[in-house]
């Protein structure tokens, strides 16, 4: 830091594993996530509030696609410290199929929520799927059904006229 700019507003910490994570980023993603952290300690930027489970924590997009998430808190300082507050880094991951927000749940120990008897409903397969049903066979189509050919004629006993 040069002298012209501010004191952090914040001190800045991370679980061990976000640091892993940061450190085996992608060079251009390692570099856009300390900037982006630069910013929050300055107080000058601030992620995205997440819900449900994560409530309490926030979130950054770290790059231009949207494809890398930080989730971090911002807590008090253990005494003796600086700054009052601190932001804690949890993960550094990609958002792929939610990687980042399963990691930032794993390392705070929280488990899913069990979900409603509904939802599970709507999202549980038919046991009838799963049967193993013999094949039913189809109906064979009718002799006269063959295409271009006319229908045949009925063969009723009830013609015109008297029989002979």
């Amino acid at each position: 830091m040069s002298g012209s700019e501010a004191r952090p507003a914040f001190g800045l910490s991370f679980d061990p594993r976000a640091l892993t994570d940061l450190l085996q980023a992608p060079g251009d993603i390692r570099d856009l996530a300390l900037d982006q952290l630069q910013k929050v300690v300055n107080a000058q930027l601030f992620g995205g509030k997440l819900t449900e489970e994560l409530a309490g924590y926030r979130k950054l997009y770290v790059d231009h696609r949207n494809a890398w998430r930080l989730v971090y808190a911002q807590r008090p300082a253990p005494p003796g410290a600086v700054h009052r507050t601190e932001i804690h880094v949890v993960a550094v991951r990609p958002r792929a199929r939610h990687d980042v927000y399963k990691t930032a749940r794993a390392r705070l120990g929280i488990a899913r929520r069990p979900i409603g008897v509904r939802t599970h409903a709507a999202r549980a397969r038919s046991p009838q799927l799963d049967a193993q049903r013999p094949p039913v066979p189809k109906p064979a189509p009718p002799p006269y059904a063959m295409p271009g050919l006319p229908h045949p004629a009925p063969t009723s006993n009830s013609l015109k006229g008297p029989a002979r």
